[in-house]
């Protein structure tokens, strides 16, 4: 990863584009945003936007190339996510909105299009990454602050380029920072076929560790096979479901697989009942490290682990991990992420035609979000938006 090296922070308003009458300027750029917190389905709309100036000394202008929908960017369009994006009053420097609006998304890839004089590090054309959080990636074109973006180093595709400053880091982090894990150790995690856990079982697989992954059922056996073979694909050792939990010999079978190595790390995504029966599984000492709840449900650990086997919890966070850690320290996960070459979660790109109205391109991304309320995307969303 190179450093971006900008001036100090200033306001991004371009000398000379004050006067600029909207009117007159060509609106050649569309963001997916919302006026206040909501469902989804409903809050967010598609709004035009002109051509951005020549960004100022300290910052760059960027097209953004993908951003993917993850749960927590529509966590923070309901108001139920603790980080929280500033609101914009103008969309391209001296154009002033109506009303203020939110910009969605918080990941994204973006090429650079133009460097303001004061920036040293990246040239137009260079791949970037968001820095920082909440900067509004659901757009096509953003003048931002150099200090808020990556550059990426080549060799990337557009989709891992997108996706790798959230789940990627998640996974590399939890398998990391909590317990000492030596080659042919045994990591086991919930929700495994998520974007996360496959990329746990990717990692875990690449420095020698061993994973026990748990899935839901499915209704149809070929479904369930296909499934576990994409899993072993990428690395998997073993690939259970949530209903052999309720088989009483299950902790038997698991000793004969690791070979009686005790299991000291369980990483949780869904919590409820399945993680509470998942924690008999694991050894003296162990470690049980929470990012999520799928399930919806709390969860619910028995006495007897932390008396009699010293179990320790904990929350994880990414992006209270890049609150903490300095940007020398994020640029070098990140260069370690792209040097892995992980491969690309399964995805679909839903894209926003240049040639739609504002209208038209608000009804098909609210028809997205149905699709991800009713959980009808079982792939990783990525928004490509043209420029009209």
């Amino acid at each position: 990863m190179q450093r971006i090296l900008p001036s100090p922070r200033r306001p991004l308003t371009a000398a000379g584009t004050r006067g600029l009458a909207t009117s007159a300027a060509r609106r050649a750029n569309r963001a997916v945003v919302y006026h206040g917190t909501g469902d989804p389905r409903s809050v967010l709309h598609a709004t035009t936007y002109p051509d951005l100036p020549r960004p100022p000394p300290h910052a760059l202008n960027v097209r953004l190339l993908l951003a993917p929908v993850n749960p927590a960017d529509l966590n923070v369009v309901e108001g139920v996510y603790p980080a929280r994006p500033a609101p914009a009053d103008a969309l391209a420097p001296g154009h002033a909105l109506a009303r203020p609006v939110y910009v969605g998304g918080s990941e994204g890839l973006a090429q650079v299009t133009d460097v303001g004089s004061d920036v040293r590090g990246v040239s137009e054309g260079d791949w970037v990454v968001m820095a920082g959080q909440q900067l509004g990636t659901w757009a096509s074109a953003r003048t931002l602050s150099a200090e808020d973006v990556v550059k990426l180093p080549p060799g990337l595709s557009e989709v891992n380029g997108a996706t790798i400053t959230v789940n990627p880091p998640t996974a590399y982090n939890m398998l990391h920072d909590y317990v000492k894990l030596q080659e042919g150790d045994w990591v086991m995690q919930n929700g495994a076929n998520s974007a996360v856990g496959q990329a746990v079982i990717q990692i875990a697989a690449k420095e020698g560790l061993k994973t026990l992954n748990f899935v839901r059922s499915r209704r149809v056996q070929d479904d369930l096979d296909s499934l576990k073979q994409q899993l072993k694909s990428l690395g998997a050792t073993e690939v259970l479901t949530y209903d052999e939990l309720e088989d009483k010999s299950l902790g038997e079978r698991v000793k004969g697989l690791t070979g009686g190595k005790p299991l000291r790390l369980l990483l949780n995504c869904v919590s409820g009942p399945a993680t509470t029966q998942m924690v008999r599984l694991l050894g003296a000492d162990a470690h049980l490290v929470s990012y999520g709840a799928m399930s919806r449900q709390p969860l619910a650990l028995p006495t007897s682990a932390f008396i009699f086997r010293n179990l320790a919890c904990h929350g994880f966070w990414q992006s209270r991990w890049y609150q903490t850690h300095s940007r020398a320290e994020r640029e070098a996960l990140l260069a370690r992420l792209a040097r892995m070459q992980l491969k690309e979660p399964e995805h679909e790109v839903v894209v926003l035609p240049a040639h739609e109205s504002d209208a038209d391109a608000t009804e098909r991304i609210r028809k997205v979000m149905e699709a991800l309320a009713k959980g009808q995307h079982g792939k990783k969303v990525l928004l490509r938006i043209e420029q009209p």
